[in-house]
């Protein structure tokens, strides 16, 4: 992974883990599926989305990721 998107990466794993979704998990939910399902992270889920996006963008290539 690069480096201009693990701050972002970081910061979204956190908010998952003390979403309401992981924590009151009863009918043990995976992952994957309270992170589509968390509103409280979808903020950070777009936003580590674009900066996954901008990696392989070639616009965005030459100049770099705008980072974190």
């Amino acid at each position: 992974m690069s480096k201009s998107c693990q701050g972002l990466f970081v910061e979204f794993v956190k908010c998952l883990r003390e979403s309401d979704c992981m924590k009151a998990s009863v009918e043990h939910r995976s992952v994957t599926e309270c992170a589509k399902v968390s509103e409280e992270c979808a903020g950070l889920r777009y936003t580590f989305f674009r900066c996954k996006h901008g990696q392989i963008d070639p616009r965005t290539r030459i100049k770099g990721n705008k980072g974190y």
